[in-house]
């Protein structure tokens, strides 16, 4: 009777911890998949389409300028596909991964670019903070806040 008491705790205790939930290799795979997410979507922001942006951000997306601005899945593509908002390059550095959970991530860099916005030439210093959300399998872009870097 004890040791069957003892399973059921256990096994309890294993769910509420989220380990009885998330497969064999997911925990040691997750940062690596969630890098790679986050490069295809740098690279899909220089060189935007449709299918590869909508394949990166989560339909309810929240996509915060360091200017307040706050774009939706739908704005957010169309600006890049319109040339509103166009990057020349993309450099991301000093990216932090932090898997919360099997379905969610949070992703720190800092994000530089030269840019063509609406054939305006310019640069951008931001630090982005990014929250991940694995949705059917892959990794997508859920929240996205970006602030200036201080000069």
């Amino acid at each position: 009777m004890c040791l069957k008491k003892f399973l059921l705790v256990a096994a309890a205790a294993a769910m509420f911890s989220g380990c009885a939930m998330m497969p064999a290799g997911s925990a040691a795979s997750a940062p690596s998949d969630v890098a790679a997410a986050a490069e295809r979507l740098r690279v899909a922001m220089v060189d935007p389409t449709a299918a590869a942006l909508g394949a990166l951000v989560a339909d309810d997306l929240s996509y915060g300028h360091s200017g307040g601005k706050v774009d939706t899945k739908a704005s957010f593509i169309s600006d890049l596909l319109d040339g509103k908002s166009d990057f020349v390059t993309i450099a991301i550095t000093d990216q932090t991964i932090k898997v919360v959970d099997a379905h969610t991530a949070i992703v720190r860099h800092t994000f530089t670019a030269d840019t063509n916005d609406s054939g305006k030439p310019g640069k951008v210093g931001l630090k982005i903070l990014g929250v991940w959300q694995k949705q059917g399998g892959d990794w997508k872009l859920l929240a996205r806040q970006a602030v200036r870097v201080a000069p």
